[in-house]
């Protein structure tokens, strides 16, 4: 078999349609095209993107470099040294406690905390997120850490 053998599979090649041959070809006068509106025009289509009418995505989204997610989660941090100096010995550390110690603004905003500075205070620490230094921290000085599941 050589180059000049092959051919394509039958029925794999169509004959192209041609258009406004007559009307007994069966596609004359309007070309398959139909009478009127956007169709019927030469170039008469929307562009990739086009959203009819709303506002597309690509000029909806920010054009600075960089993308902020509406869904991320901002902690506030707090370091362990804050919390030796605000809380006493046997202290229960959670968003309420936080917030009587003035180092959050509400008690519900999302807390880390971070193993910046000493402990020596047996605390239990009730936050939401923290750093694997800071738990080592705690617990070295015979407090406990309880996340959320």
């Amino acid at each position: 078999m050589q180059l000049h053998d092959l051919t394509p599979a039958s029925g794999s090649n169509k004959r192209r349609k041609r258009v406004g041959r007559g009307n007994s070809s069966g596609k004359g006068t309007y070309s398959g095209r139909g009478q009127n509106g956007q169709g019927s025009r030469s170039g008469g289509t929307k562009g990739a993107g086009f959203e009819g009418g709303q506002t597309p995505l690509a000029m909806r989204l920010p054009k600075l470099p960089g993308f902020v997610s509406p869904r991320r989660i901002e902690y506030t941090a707090i370091n362990v040294s804050d919390l030796e100096a605000r809380f006493e010995n046997d202290a229960v550390v959670d968003g309420a406690a936080l917030k009587a110690s003035r180092l959050v603004k509400s008690e519900f905003e999302p807390v880390k905390v971070l193993g910046n500075g000493e402990i020596t205070k047996k605390l239990t620490v009730k936050v939401d997120k923290i750093s694997a230094s800071a738990k080592a921290k705690i617990e070295a000085a015979g407090g406990k850490v309880e996340l959320p599941c």
